[in-house]
């Protein structure tokens, strides 16, 4: 999942970044407003980390100004614990969800993964598709029989985004994007490298290639 966080404040991104990383996320940030608002309109993120307290352009504006233009990517805002006006402004605005500072990173994650489930229509705490069930927090699939398959950082996010999806076509394109970052290395050939792991791991049917299309994970 390619996930934005919109936050100014160094050391708040140096707890983050790592920890959004290694929980699935594919991250890129914006250090300002007006940054932050350029990458939510032209990059296909999944969900948007947003402080309301920015340089340049103030996150409400940002949001404001998203929603505005239609952009329905869901949005968690960070504002101070005792500001609840900003909550309500930003709840109004259109944001999905709110963490009042400081808080603690697990819960943060948490809210992303409920919000990224709900977001594809399932309310339900974990990601289940034909038999198959993804553990978010070992980052590893059950297979049906309750075996577990162990999965690499990269192998889990693209799992991931295949089982949101199911049901769906999803060009090798589409994959490449919801799955690095902004600046990653794409070599054109990865994501066929990864699909034929993923299929050693949990079964050659789960994944369907339609030749000219992209990929299908069935429901």
């Amino acid at each position: 999942m390619r996930l934005l966080l919109v936050e100014d404040d160094p050391e708040q991104i140096a707890a983050l970044l790592p920890m959004l990383n290694a929980a699935g996320f594919a991250v890129d940030q914006a250090a300002d407003g007006i940054i932050g608002e350029a990458l939510g309109d032209h990059e296909p993120y999944d969900i948007i980390v947003l402080d309301l307290g920015l340089p340049k352009r103030p996150g409400l504006a940002v949001l404001r100004n998203w929603r505005e233009r239609g952009l329905a990517t869901p949005v968690l805002i960070l504002t101070a614990r005792d500001a609840w006006h900003e909550r309500v402004d930003g709840l109004k605005a259109g944001a999905d969800d709110y963490l009042g500072k400081p808080f603690h990173v697990e819960e943060l994650i948490a809210r992303l993964n409920a919000l990224t489930r709900r977001a594809v229509g399932n309310p339900h705490p974990a990601l289940v598709v034909g038999g198959l069930r993804l553990d978010d927090d070992l980052q590893r699939a059950i297979l049906p029989d309750g075996t577990p398959r162990e999965l690499t950082g990269t192998e889990f996010r693209l799992l991931r985004y295949l089982m949101l999806n199911p049901g769906r076509i999803l060009s090798k394109s589409q994959l490449m994007e919801h799955v690095y970052e902004l600046e990653a290395d794409r070599g054109s050939n990865l994501i066929e490298v990864y699909i034929r792991r993923l299929r050693e791991k949990i079964g050659k049917e789960r994944i369907r290639t339609l030749r000219g299309q992209g990929y299908l994970f069935p429901r």
